[in-house]
């Protein structure tokens, strides 16, 4: 069945005039999702907006990734003088299945949802773009730097939430 899920997120306390970076929110995001192809619970999953299917990482035995039905059907963002915003909207195909290796029910979500966001940037200091991310399992307040000159582009303050919808 065809399973949508809702992941926002923001960042605040971005630095005005030249020190801005153009930071911005990358159109791809990492998600866990029940594989019903490869049948293991908990996949990271690899979306980008635009592509017709997603990538799998794979089974933990080594046999890589994998695509499978899943897309960004709607990827907007928002900003203001303090604050960058993101919401995605994933649509995935999910079925009920047990665990290859762990014998585990599926579920959609997946019992333990995480999501990362990546971030593009620009460093005029060094000349020179950068990327960075944040994610569920991190520890709050967190600094968003610039890997070039270290300067701070952003403030992770809240954990990005994931809203299943259908």
């Amino acid at each position: 069945m065809l399973r949508t899920a809702e992941i926002s997120a923001g960042l605040t306390g971005l630095p005005k005039g030249a020190d801005t970076h153009a930071l911005h929110f990358r159109s791809k995001l990492e998600f866990t999702v029940d594989c019903f192809v490869c049948e293991r619970t908990g996949r990271t999953t690899v979306f980008e907006a635009g592509a017709e299917r997603a990538l799998c990482s794979g089974s933990r035995s080594g046999f890589g990734g994998h695509h499978t039905a899943g897309r960004i059907a709607a990827f907007d963002t928002t900003s203001g003088p303090d604050r960058l915003a993101v919401r995605a909207v994933v649509d995935f195909w999910w079925a009920p299945f047990d665990d290859t290796r762990d014998h585990r029910p599926s579920a959609a979500p997946t019992s333990h949802p995480w999501v990362r966001l990546h971030l593009g940037y620009y460093c005029q200091e060094a000349k020179k773009s950068g990327t960075g991310s944040i994610q569920t399992n991190t520890v709050r307040p967190s600094a968003v730097r610039c890997a070039h000159c270290e300067s701070v582009l952003a403030t992770d303050a809240t954990t990005p939430s994931i809203r299943l919808l259908t």
